[in-house]
């Protein structure tokens, strides 16, 4: 307790020399105190772009969604709207549209926030959250319905009315937004991890996605995204030969290789990362396509979730966040990467409050903001701003 709060003094000392406005920290003596204590090496300029989500810290107010959307503008070049919250199944299948006013009112928030000059990357996916099934419904009553007691509850990946719904969906998603890149599964080897089973009827829907998008759209990156570290034998529990099966049999249907990295997820929460990770699962790319990091994140704080057996404890604290970001962001540079994307904004200390302080994995990303629970800079958002500060030059 002593220690974080004398991290929060020390960031509120630091943070007064920019406030907590989205332009200040652009100030000559934020840049020279800065500039002092960052040990950085920066290139003369980046290959990649700098993504931000609008993931919310507290849904009390609009005023805090807003505030979310400002750090964006300011804190990123690039918007990353990632759907993981259910599809509108029935209206998708008969291409009901426009949708339910729930998803439209959604949507056209999202639309209207969208920075000028930002790239837009868009994720959606049928898979659920936990990535052991079908995606929920999203309706009128809210998204994240279950499939329960549904027509959809018993439908396979590869069944006649998931595809057409789900290639319904997503056409109407690019058409709306129009993205400059979309992902169409999020996470996909997660399937053969978690339901080997399905593996095969799964395989099915996104090659038919995939290959019914590029006949339509041919010049929009088309993807799905797999988790790094399963990808890696001995960095997860994952059956390494079941994963290299998984990525041998997409890779031919997917315009990128778009990695989701989170690696404190690796067997061993908070400890030391490999110097040779990125190295390990870019190596894997062996069709040389284009790559990216979907998204990512480090935790800056201590946090343990009860909710298991053992507790599960991610050590974080602010230093390795920097220290994450300065390796991640060399590595995004060397490897000519085409973007970068660190999911969370900001803490979402309040949230998870509203959510009645769960113990379970809804803890695990609280802490990983660029901005803590008080909405105070820390020290890795320096090192991203300093890569922000430079030309994309490709």
């Amino acid at each position: 307790m002593k220690q974080s709060f004398i991290v929060i003094i020390l960031a509120a000392a630091l943070t007064t020399f920019f406030s907590c406005s989205e332009t200040a920290d652009n100030s000559a003596a934020a840049l020279a105190l800065f500039g002092a204590i960052d040990n950085t090496v920066y290139p003369e300029s980046r290959e990649f772009y700098l993504g931000l989500t609008p993931f919310p810290f507290d849904v009390s107010g609009v005023d805090k969604v807003e505030w979310v959307y400002e750090k964006i503008a300011a804190d990123a070049d690039m918007m990353v709207h990632h759907f993981d919250n259910g599809i509108p199944w029935d209206d998708a299948l008969e291409d009901n549209y426009p949708y339910t006013t729930r998803i439209m009112d959604d949507w056209a928030f999202r639309k209207d926030h969208i920075p000028a000059g930002h790239k837009l990357y868009v994720a959606i996916t049928p898979i659920n959250s936990m990535r052991d099934g079908l995606a929920p419904i999203w309706n009128e009553t809210g998204d994240n319905q279950p499939l329960t007691g549904t027509d959809w509850e018993s439908r396979a990946f590869n069944d006649g009315n998931v595809k057409t719904a789900y290639l319904n969906y997503c056409k109407r998603v690019i058409d709306y937004f129009n993205p400059d890149y979309i992902a169409v599964g999020i996470e996909v080897n997660l399937v053969m991890a978690n339901i080997k089973p399905q593996w095969a009827t799964f395989l099915e829907l996104q090659q038919g996605i995939y290959t019914a998008l590029k006949t339509d759209y041919p010049s929009l990156p088309i993807f799905f995204t797999l988790t790094g570290i399963d990808l890696v034998e001995g960095y997860s529990g994952a059956n390494h030969e079941d994963q290299m099966i998984a990525l041998s049999q997409v890779i031919s249907y997917t315009d990128y290789y778009a990695i989701s990295l989170h690696p404190f997820f690796a067997e061993q929460p908070g400890a030391e990362l490999p110097a040779d990770m990125c190295d390990n699962i870019f190596a894997l790319n062996t069709g040389g396509k284009p790559a990216c990091i979907t998204e990512t994140s480090f935790p800056a704080e201590e946090t343990t979730m009860t909710a298991y057996n053992p507790d599960i404890t991610l050590a974080g604290n602010p230093a390795k966040q920097k220290e994450y970001f300065q390796f991640l962001l060399a590595e995004a540079q060397e490897k000519h990467l085409l973007f970068v994307v660190n999911f969370l904004v900001r803490d979402y200390d309040a949230l998870w409050a509203q959510m009645g302080y769960p113990e379970d994995i809804l803890k695990a990303w609280r802490d990983t903001g660029f901005y803590n629970g008080f909405g105070l800079a820390r020290p890795a958002l320096r090192v991203w701003k300093g890569y922000l500060g430079l030309p994309v030059v490709r």
